[in-house]
Order: C-alpha cells, then sequence, then structure tokens
C-alpha cells in the first residue's frame, strides 16, 4: 500500500502513472494505492477499462457516485471502480487503506473497532468505519462510513492505538455499534468487554449519557444494569429477567466469590440463607464431557461445606422458564436456615 504524497517524494510521477496503467498498482481510495496482488477474487467486479486503472490527474474531479445514508446516520459512497478495489481487501488492509486516506484526521470506529478490540469480528461485506473531527473535510466512499463528530481529538483519552491503528475508546465504539448490530448480537460484545476487565459498566453508561439519541439505548441501559447486578452471560441475563425474580424470591448473589481449600469459585446465582447455588450451564460449554467432568467435582467440593449446586441448562431456562421458577422456589423453601456460616470471601 501506497500513497501518492509519498510517492512523489522519492520518485516521478510517471513511474505511479506507468504502475497504474500496467495493473500493478489499484486505486482503492483517493490518493492511495494497493498491490494488485492484495486484490481477492470478487464476481460482482465490474470490468476495468485502461482509463479506470490510470492515475487520477491533478484536474480530475471524483468519480461519479451516489450517496446514500447508511446505518447510525453516517454517510458511504454508492457503486464506483474504486468501490470494488477497496471492497476486494481483507479487512485488516481494507482499514489501514482508510487510515491511509484520512492522513492522521481520523480513527476506527463503531462495528470497526469493536474488532480491532477483539470483542467481535466485522464481516467483510460491512462498511469500515472512522470518526473524524467535525469540519475534517474527509467523505465517504464505497464501503466506507464517515461519522462527523464535535470534539473528537485524535488523541487520547478519545483516541488510542491498538494493534498500531488509531482507534475510539471502547466504551465509544460499544455505544455506537449498539444499533448498527443485529439485536441478538448486541449483547456479546457488552458482556465480554465487561468481563475481560476491559471497561466497566459505570464507563459504559458515561459514553451513553453523550448519545442521547442513540436508537434502542434504553435496551443498553437495561443490559448495563444487569451487569450492575452482576449477571456475566446473556444467559444469566435471561435468568435474572425471566425466573430469578418476582414474589418469593430472595435477593440472589451473582459471581459470588468463595474459596474451599486452595480453590476459588465463583457461583452464579446464590441463595446464601439457603446454600444453594443455582448454576446456569450454556448451550455449548457444558455439554463437553470433560466440563462435565470438572462441574462434577466442582460441584462435590462445594457439597463438603453444605452448599447445594442445581444446574439448569440453556434449553430449560430459555424454554420452561415458569416451570424451572417453580422449581427454585420449590428447592429454596426446602433449604431454609442453612447459612448459619458465610462461606462467601470478599
Amino acid at each position: 500500500m501506497v500513497t501518492r504524497q509519498a510517492v512523489i517524494q522519492v520518485v516521478p510521477g510517471w513511474v505511479l502513472r506507468h504502475n497504474c496503467r500496467t495493473g500493478a498498482l489499484r486505486p482503492a481510495l483517493p490518493g492511495v494505492y494497493v498491490d494488485a496482488i492484495l486484490l481477492r477474487p470478487a464476481p460482482w467486479s465490474p470490468p476495468l477499462t485502461p482509463s479506470a486503472l490510470r492515475e487520477p490527474a491533478a484536474g480530475d474531479g471524483p468519480p461519479t457516485a451516489t450517496v446514500r445514508p447508511a446505518q447510525g446516520g453516517a454517510r458511504v459512497a454508492g457503486p464506483g471502480v474504486r468501490e470494488h478495489v477497496f471492497g476486494q481487501l481483507d479487512l485488516d488492509t481494507r482499514r489501514r487503506v482508510a487510515l491511509a486516506y484520512a492522513d492522521g484526521r481520523a480513527a476506527l470506529s463503531s462495528v470497526t473497532a469493536l474488532d480491532v478490540w477483539g470483542l467481535r469480528r466485522q464481516s467483510a461485506d460491512e462498511p469500515t468505519h472512522l470518526d473524524t473531527p467535525h469540519g475534517s473535510g474527509l467523505r465517504p466512499r464505497p464501503l466506507l462510513a464517515v461519522h462527523h463528530r464535535h470534539g473528537l481529538t485524535m488523541g487520547p483519552p478519545g483516541v488510542v492505538v491498538r494493534a498500531g491503528m488509531p482507534v475510539v475508546r471502547l466504551e465509544r465504539a460499544l455505544v455506537d455499534a449498539w444499533p448498527l448490530l443485529p439485536p441478538a448480537d448486541r449483547a456479546a460484545p457488552v458482556i465480554r468487554a465487561v468481563n475481560d476487565r476491559l471497561t466497566t459498566p459505570e464507563r459504559i453508561r458515561a459514553a451513553l449519557a453523550t448519545a442521547p439519541r442513540l436508537a434502542d439505548r434504553v435496551q443498553l441501559r437495561t443490559l448495563l444494569a444487569r451487569l450492575d447486578a452482576g449477571c456475566r452471560s446473556p444467559l444469566e441475563v435471561w435468568g435474572h429477567d425471566h425466573v430469578f425474580t418476582g414474589p418469593g424470591m430472595p435477593a440472589f448473589r451473582r459471581q459470588t466469590r468463595v474459596v474451599v481449600g486452595r480453590r476459588v469459585m465463583y457461583l452464579d446465582v446464590y441463595a446464601e440463607r439457603e446454600r444453594v447455588d443455582f448454576e446456569l450451564d450454556g448451550a455449548t460449554t457444558h455439554g463437553d464431557p470433560r466440563q462435565r467432568e470438572v462441574d462434577l467435582r466442582r460441584d462435590a467440593l462445594l457439597a463438603t461445606v453444605g452448599v447445594l449446586v442445581v444446574r439448569f441448562a440453556h434449553r430449560r431456562l430459555v424454554h420452561e422458564p415458569e416451570a424451572v421458577r417453580r422449581e427454585v422456589l420449590a428447592i429454596l423453601a426446602s433449604r431454609q436456615d442453612r447459612g448459619e456460616d458465610s462461606i462467601v470471601n470478599t
């Protein structure tokens, strides 16, 4: 990948024009060129003529393109020659090309930033997202969404460097990506970021407060409240909302740290007075025979200190919440006054 500005500082301009005419270099974004070997086959690409491959002259205007709204209020350009070059690049190269085009005036943001932060893999058909200060002059391009932000500065704390690329801070990325993701996929990056101690619900909430018009912000606020309550997985959030709540339910402790011997364990939903640990087993991990053996050993160890472990599978929690709820109440009723000696390690 090279920029026109960098090339003409070391070689005559005809060298760049020659490589563009021969197809060795391809224009990916204005002023940014990539080696043709980096392009992946794309059956929907139009045939490229020599005039399309040439290095634009100084007086050339921008390629003809329509502009359409993108999700989240950004704009992306409609189809053009460069779209098919930019779109044939792998995601990492696409991001570096976008940053070269921005020339220090933008940072990766939204769902693109989540991928760089390691929280959600971006798909190839999604635009690369950039945040840029208002008035920077950057324009949207095919498969490139540009968000103009008031008050954004290209440095800490708003922008940090990760994997060698400028990226918006994590809380900003989580908030901005929220309405762009399918509803079923929204919670996972937020939960993982908190579980991995990359951020906290309080910091995400502070970022949310700066986006009063964010679509579906109520759902994000609800998720943050569940994380504050100790939920640490989508299944635990479901259990909080549909099972372990309502009349007769005690004040459960979630992800409670206990120490038995030399082993430290965290209990999903713990009724301390009754000494009952309700474990919510996911649909994948806990079905593995090796994980099953780990679970059995853990449950036996907790039994040595008087803690009853009750496990509910993902299927039952999701499809039979009322039946599970009745069982929880019956179990708790049979275990009254078992918690005289607390084992909770705070």
